[in-house]
């Protein structure tokens, strides 16, 4: 007898993804939080990183808006609000994080953390929000 809970049903999928969804949302926002409040000293500590692609001017705007892209796009993951915009800023800054560890060679254990949410991210942006989304309301 084949099991309702995981076979590869698209009901299934779309269930898969609200978890893949939430569980990212909801660590980020944990995640995002402390470097809201940290102020500018630590968003420019953050944006600094930018210079590594070339984008050395206005570290402190570039650290707020991966602080921002952390916590507010945690939230908008979590509920499924904008899921391909948030999951694109949430992308692009584990795309810079992910660089920074390498360029200074830290151990693996801190470039994997970034590269699995790169990866998470980029999957939301193909499959979309899945079920249980506020996207799925403004759609229809």
């Amino acid at each position: 007898m084949k099991s309702k809970l995981f076979n590869s049903s698209e009901e299934s999928m779309k269930t898969a993804i609200f978890l893949l969804r939430a569980g990212f949302g909801i660590m980020f926002i944990l995640h995002g939080y402390p470097k809201i409040i940290g102020g500018v000293d630590t968003w420019t500590w953050l944006g600094e990183s930018m210079g590594l692609v070339g984008l050395g001017f206005a570290p402190a705007f570039w650290g707020f808006m991966a602080a921002i892209s952390e916590f507010v796009g945690g939230i908008l993951l979590v509920l499924g609000l904008m899921t391909r915009p948030a999951a694109l800023f949430l992308a692009f800054t584990m795309l810079i994080a992910t660089i920074m560890h390498i360029a200074n060679a830290d151990p693996i254990n801190s470039i994997l953390h970034p590269l699995k949410g790169l990866v998470a991210f980029v999957a939301l942006l193909y499959s979309g929000p899945g079920r249980y989304a506020i996207d799925n309301k403004w759609a229809s």
